[in-house]
């Protein structure tokens, strides 16, 4: 009996960590995607990890978001419109690590400060950061909100814990 309790809790071990790494962070937090955040204060002290989702909320038709490069965040230069993203609940898969920036193409949102670059690492051990631009937030500890950890991903956590009630029940 003790072998079988060895196999289970080593496969806990293993795929308890793996489903649970991976965070959704909405942009904004309960204020959301919108030109009265500073985005830059809200993503200091947060860590971004490849398999993280950034979701950002607002009101359809008032904002939208685009991906854009650096010189194009810094210049608040809007790319061509079929590029937006407009659904009020846009999620983005974070799948590579580096700076990533998002701006508002809504009249002059972006110049306003409608704006947000993260770096986003491989792993919880952070990597050597890509250069940033000046807006771009510094290093910080990852704050109580940075959702890394035991944060419940779907519905695999709970398939996991009846993997191994079964595997103990045999």
């Amino acid at each position: 009996m003790a072998s079988r309790q060895f196999v289970v809790l080593a496969i806990v071990a293993v795929v308890l960590p793996t489903v649970a790494m991976a965070a959704e962070f909405t942009v904004g937090d309960d204020k959301g995607w919108t030109n009265k955040v500073d985005y830059q204060a809200w993503a200091k002290g947060k860590t971004f990890l490849v398999g993280d989702t950034l979701v950002f909320k607002y009101t359809q038709g008032n904002h939208n978001v685009f991906k854009v490069n650096g010189p194009a965040f810094k210049d608040c230069t809007i790319p061509p419109s079929n590029e937006a993203l407009t659904s009020g609940n846009d999620t983005i898969t974070l799948d590579t690590p580096g700076n990533k920036w998002y701006i508002c193409g809504i009249n002059d949102h972006c110049a306003n400060g409608q704006k947000l670059v993260i770096t986003v690492h491989g792993s919880l051990s952070p990597e050597p950061t890509p250069t940033p631009i000046p807006e771009a937030p510094g290093p910080s500890a990852p704050s109580p909100n940075s959702a890394h950890g035991f944060s419940v991903s779907g519905d695999l956590v709970p398939m996991a814990a009846m993997v191994a009630v079964a595997l103990l029940a045999v």
